[in-house]
Order: structure tokens, then sequence, then C-alpha cells
């Protein structure tokens, strides 16, 4: 199961979001989000559990569980969206000169 852990303190490290899940079983893999700009955690990460069972008690346990002042949300993960470059881009185009008839 994929866990989407927000609301993070900035301190908090992949290491400190390991050892927090490993209390709720077998952890996969713990992420926190860091910005590539500044190499500062963006306040999210992701928690991989090794089954559904174990990941559903660790978000019952530790939603809204404080940790420096902050309440953390977490919940299962959403499929992540497809973020093509080039974006969506619009409708057909076509001539857009104004008709003379």
């Amino acid at each position: 199961m994929n866990i989407y852990v927000g609301n993070l303190p900035y301190t908090v490290r992949d290491n400190d979001l390991l050892e927090m899940f490993q209390a709720y079983g077998n952890v996969s893999s713990a992420k926190v989000v860091m910005d590539r700009e500044t190499d500062r955690s963006k306040g999210f990460g992701f928690v991989e559990m090794s089954s559904d069972d174990e990941g559903t008690n660790a978000i019952n346990k530790l939603n809204g569980h404080e940790i420096n002042g902050r309440a953390l949300r977490v919940n299962e993960a959403r499929p992540r969206e497809d973020r093509r470059p080039g974006g969506g881009g619009g409708g057909g185009g076509g001539d857009r000169r104004p008709k003379r008839w």
C-alpha cells in the first residue's frame, strides 16, 4: 500500500519517516519529497508498506498525530497523474483571419 504523508515538519527526513511507520509494520520505502533547487523538504512524503492491513493500521494511528506542533495528514496515496511535457494544448487553430465575403 502506498501512503501519502502531508503537513510534515520541514526537518523530517527519509529515516525519520521510516522509523515512524515501522512501528506499524514492514516498510518497503519511505521518501520525503525535496525541492530540487533548494534541497529543502516540501513538507510531504510517501511511504510504501508491505501489506494493505499494515498500511490501513498506520493510516488510522498516524493521521492527525502531532509532530513539532503539526498535525500529520496521512491517507492512501492516489495514483500519480500523467505529466507529459508540453501541457494540454488548445483546440484546432485554423485560419483566424476575418472572413471577407
